[in-house]
């Protein structure tokens, strides 16, 4: 496969280009944090956490960090002007009432049907992580999931049929990695970008899927 795969840093930049002005947004824990270090300066974007906070900025320079302002993933962010601070209980009931237009989450494993699974391998020694993400796909308007295409091992993380305990059930609706954005309709997955000079040939051997290409 080809080595000029996006950065992360690159994934995320990708990311915030398809997240329209005047948006709700969550970010979840992990990759999907750095998406706020890359939404255009002159678009505004509403960024919500878990933790109760609404109007959060990106991640603060180097030496300024302030641990009493963290996200729901205990890193520490930056507020913008006019940013609110609520009861948590009041921020899953914007999540689970529909509130979000979109948000953003890892993912160990996605569906060619939009199934999620990120919270948990199944093996005995791992640590589950399920946070608000249960929330989050069942109740944001859009789900998208940003990351790497493969596993450490070399293995399609976008799959026929998810593997892991799921988070949600045909929730996703498109995948950003590292060499193509995937977009996941009811007509099957469509490519809509690759990167890095990977090829649609390539592309259906990695994923083992019945991919369609937009033109």
């Amino acid at each position: 496969m080809s080595q000029n795969k996006l950065s992360r840093d690159e994934i995320a930049a990708r990311v915030a280009r398809d997240i329209p002005e005047g948006a709700y947004v969550n970010l979840g824990i992990g990759l999907p944090t750095l998406v706020a270090n890359h939404l255009p300066a002159d678009r505004e974007v509403i960024l919500h956490t878990e933790n109760g906070m609404l109007g959060m900025g990106p991640a603060p320079a180097k030496g300024e960090e302030d641990y009493d302002l963290i996200n729901a993933g205990k890193q520490p962010v930056t507020e913008l002007p006019g940013c609110a601070f609520f009861h948590h209980a009041d921020s899953f009931a914007m999540m689970r009432g529909g509130h979000l237009d979109i948000c953003v989450l890892g993912a160990f494993q996605v569906s060619q049907h939009g199934d999620l699974a990120n919270w948990h391998t199944g093996a005995p020694d791992a640590i589950p992580a399920v946070g608000g993400a249960m929330d989050l796909a069942i109740g944001a308007k859009d789900v998208f999931v940003m990351m790497e295409l493969l596993t450490r091992e070399g293995q399609s993380k976008l799959v026929q049929a998810c593997t892991y305990p799921l988070t949600g059930v045909r929730c996703v609706s498109r995948v950003y990695t590292d060499v193509a954005v995937f977009d996941i309709r009811a007509d099957g997955v469509t490519v809509t970008d690759l990167f890095g000079g990977v090829t649609p040939d390539e592309l259906l051997r990695l994923t083992g899927l019945p991919l369609k290409f937009a033109n």
